[in-house]
Formats: structure tokens, C-alpha cells, sequence
């Protein structure tokens, strides 16, 4: 089997299929209740988060040379003892809470990390048909409903693929910043930082999705002073670089990944065009 490649455009449009496929089975369980359990660290999982990270675990194990793979759901049992140079980040359902409350705005996260670096990301959100990519440094949009066939149609779903639009951050405006920031209120850090900038507008969204409104160019900045974890951030992360973005922390560092001392927590962080 060959070796993951992210400049490969098969490799990549495998990805995006892996996660449409769990984007549809998500959107399955988004139309029904479903029971929801809460993990260790008090946040909530249902089987739709399961079920996709098994999709997309099967699917990277079956397609390409051994490779870590570290998901959300199947740390739960704990994270390995090392982390490899390459390795995936997933995320098969993030905004689980939105989920669970009917909301839109919840992505199946891909990742792949080299030597700390988010190279390569893949991030669909099903309930609004937009699926985004990365291919050989580039960052794509396009839409993709979770019911269409093409899901399952490899040829056509390729050609679909090759036809995305290629996506790049904004200039920022003179008018002012839009700011993109969790459903849930800021944070004391938060509105102190934006005290220090101008601001026009602060868009409420959830998930990577925030990541992802930088990199259309639909915002400006998106501030996190508040916990999450590198399966998280990684694809989106990854998208936003693509588009021409930075993620930093607070001090200026720039964001990496396969922080095991850490127990793959994020620090704080600035994500901006």
C-alpha cells in the first residue's frame, strides 16, 4: 500500500470521501434523538461520533501504509506512549453539542500532521454542504449535500473534486475586523483582546467551521482563550495555513501538533489572515 501523500490528489479526494461518508451517517442520527453519553471529561458523545471515526480509521488503514492514527473518540483509552513524525488528527464529529441541539455548524474533521505541521486537512460540514480541502498547499471549497450519490460514485466524485474552487484569505478590511468567535459567551480574555482591535462585526459560529470562515474569507481573526484539543484545530488549521492564514499562541509561537506532554492540549491561540 502506498504511503499517504498530500500533494497526491487521489490520496486527498480518498480523504474527502472518507469524510462525506461520516458526514452522511452523522446526518442520519441528526434527524432522530439520540442518546447521549458523557465522557470522562464531561463532554458529550453520541454514536454518530463513534461510528464516524470508525469509518474514517477503517477506511486510512485500509487505503494507505501503516500510519498513527490518534482520534478523539478512540483516546478516550488513552493516548500513545510516542508520537511519529507523520500521523492523522480526527475528529469525526466536532460541535457535538451543536449536534445534539439541531444546529448546523458541527464537521467531520481529517487531519495529517508532518514533523508538528498541519500539512493536510479535510473538513465537511453535512447540515450546510460545504465541504474544504487542502492539495499540495492550496486550500478548495465545494458543495457536496450528505444525501448526494456521488458520495459513493469514486469517478464522478474525482471530477467534482478537481473542479473545487480555490479558497484564500482576505485582505484585512479598513473598516474594521469581522471576528468569529464560539456560540458561547467570550471570555473575559477574549473581550480584552478585542478591546485592543477594531472591530465591525463578531460572527457566532461553531466547531472548525471558524477556522474555516477565515480561510473563505468571510472573517478576519477568530481568538481562542478557552481549552481544546489538537484533533480540534488540526484539518482546519491545516486549511487555514493553505489559504493563507497563521495560527499562533498568545506569546507569537506558531501552533504545532503531537504535543504529548501536554496530553495533546492546546494552548490558547490567534488564528488570523
Amino acid at each position: 500500500m502506498p504511503e499517504f501523500n498530500p500533494s497526491n490528489p487521489d490520496h486527498i479526494y480518498f480523504l474527502c470521501s472518507l469524510a462525506l461518508k461520516a458526514g452522511k451517517n452523522a446526518m442520519v442520527y441528526f434527524h432522530q434523538d439520540i442518546e447521549v453519553e458523557t465522557k470522562e471529561n464531561d463532554s458529550p458523545v453520541t454514536i454518530a461520533d463513534r461510528e464516524g471515526e470508525e469509518i474514517i480509521i477503517q477506511g486510512i488503514e485500509a487505503q494507505f501504509s501503516t500510519v498513527q492514527i490518534i482520534g478523539e473518540e478512540s483516546s478516550e483509552n488513552g493516548l500513545p506512549d510516542k508520537i511519529e513524525d507523520k500521523f492523522f488528527l480526527l475528529d469525526p464529529l466536532d460541535g457535538t453539542k451543536e449536534f445534539i441541539n439541531k444546529r448546523t455548524d458541527f464537521t467531520v474533521n481529517i487531519g495529517f500532521i508532518n514533523k508538528t505541521a498541519p500539512v493536510c486537512g479535510i473538513v465537511y460540514a453535512p447540515a450546510l454542504n460545504r465541504l474544504f480541502f487542502t492539495l499540495d498547499g492550496k486550500a478548495f471549497e465545494t458543495d457536496i449535500a450528505p444525501d448526494d450519490p456521488i458520495i459513493n460514485q469514486e469517478t464522478a466524485l474525482h471530477t467534482k473534486l478537481s473542479a473545487a474552487k480555490q479558497i484564500q484569505v482576505r485582505q484585512k478590511p479598513d473598516d474594521g475586523l469581522v471576528v468569529v468567535a464560539s456560540r458561547s459567551h467570550l471570555s473575559p480574555e477574549t473581550e480584552a483582546f478585542l478591546k485592543e482591535l477594531s472591530v465591525k462585526e463578531i460572527v457566532s459560529a461553531g466547531s472548525s467551521l471558524k477556522f474555516c470562515l477565515l480561510a473563505t474569507g468571510e472573517a478576519d481573526i477568530y481568538p481562542r482563550h478557552g481549552r481544546t484539543m489538537e484533533w480540534d484545530t488540526a484539518a482546519a488549521h491545516a486549511l487555514l495555513c493553505a489559504a493563507g492564514g497563521v495560527v499562533h499562541d498568545i506569546d507569537g509561537t506558531i501552533l504545532g501538533y503531537g504535543k504529548l506532554a501536554r496530553g495533546l492540549d492546546n494552548p490558547y491561540f490567534i488564528a488570523s489572515t
